[in-house]
């Protein structure tokens, strides 16, 4: 995809992009390392950098970056390769998902860092977004390594993703007590030495398809089939990867089952419905059943 660009100091200007809405990218349950700040734009960070996004009528600023950035970082993580009209375009041929793109029609999916997202994910288990979003913040304070920012963001300190085998060197105990992950303490360290072991090699699974990476995923402690779904989708390319959370359930049951259905079978009509978009469908839908309480 070609895009006008601009390059300012410490700014990259995007102009008169489409299909990218800040609020609808980082609030649609795919990413934990972002925060609002007074003038609506997001700051978040990805790959031990920081980055500021803003929307400024049809521009999306990026602040805190550099064209080098951009171009090695950036471009892949907010999925720039990619045309979301056409993915529109071909779900909107189903009239639910068609009001549910309009609803959340900015929406990206990110592509982020493997073992963050096996960790963040293995952390969402049996959460909410906000106590997921204040554990990894603490784990990546203290196990991971202060970034070094410019004066845009001189009044925060911030963090990168612990790797592997700093969390896999953490006690359990302390996750509990320091970082607020409950119960999952014992998961996070336990997989934490798989992969920094080198027992399970995270990167195969970008080469295997949906089936064969779930069931490898599901080999570490606490990843079951919605978080290795959710780990396929949003850092291995997965795009028929379809996570059942409550609310995809919900709006599966209100609009296309009519009916209780078992979270497994959900995930089967999921694929079955919307095919090698289920991914893609997955967010929309998410997105629209949580923000209008659609089912609850």
């Amino acid at each position: 995809m070609n895009y006008n660009i601009t390059e300012e100091e410490n700014k990259i200007i995007i102009k008169n992009i489409k299909d990218f809405e800040p609020k609808h990218i980082f609030e649609c349950g795919q990413a934990f390392r972002w925060h609002v700040e007074e003038d609506k734009s997001y700051t978040t960070i990805a790959y031990g950098k920081v980055i500021n996004v803003k929307k400024e009528d049809n521009d999306i600023i990026l602040s805190n970056t550099n064209l080098q950035d951009f171009n090695n970082v950036w471009y892949h993580y907010f999925d720039l390769g990619r045309d979301y009209d056409e993915i529109k375009k071909e779900l909107s041929k189903d009239p639910i998902l068609a009001e549910a793109i309009e609803f959340g029609d900015g929406i990206r999916i990110l592509n982020q860092e493997p073992f963050e997202m096996v960790i963040s994910f293995i952390t969402s288990a049996n959460n909410q977004i906000p106590r997921i979003k204040k554990s990894i913040e603490l784990m990546s304070k203290y196990y991971g390594e202060k970034i070094q920012t410019e004066e845009y963001f001189s009044n925060m300190e911030y963090y990168s993703f612990p790797t592997a085998q700093s969390l896999s060197k953490a006690r359990s105990d302390d996750l509990k007590e320091i970082c607020k992950v409950g119960f999952r303490g014992e998961r996070i360290v336990e997989t934490a030495k798989i992969i920094a072991n080198e027992e399970l090699d995270l990167n195969l699974i970008y080469d295997l398809n949906r089936d064969k990476g779930k069931e490898l995923l599901m080999t570490l402690p606490g990843v079951g089939p919605k978080v290795s779904d959710c780990i396929l989708l949003f850092a291995f390319n997965k795009d028929e990867a379809f996570p059942v959370d409550v609310w995809v359930k919900r709006v599966m049951e209100y609009f296309y089952l009519k009916e209780d259905t078992n979270v497994k079978l959900i995930g089967s009509h999921g694929a079955r419905i919307f095919g090698n978009l289920a991914g893609f469908a997955q967010q929309y839908l998410f997105y629209y059943a949580r923000e209008l309480g659609i089912g609850k």
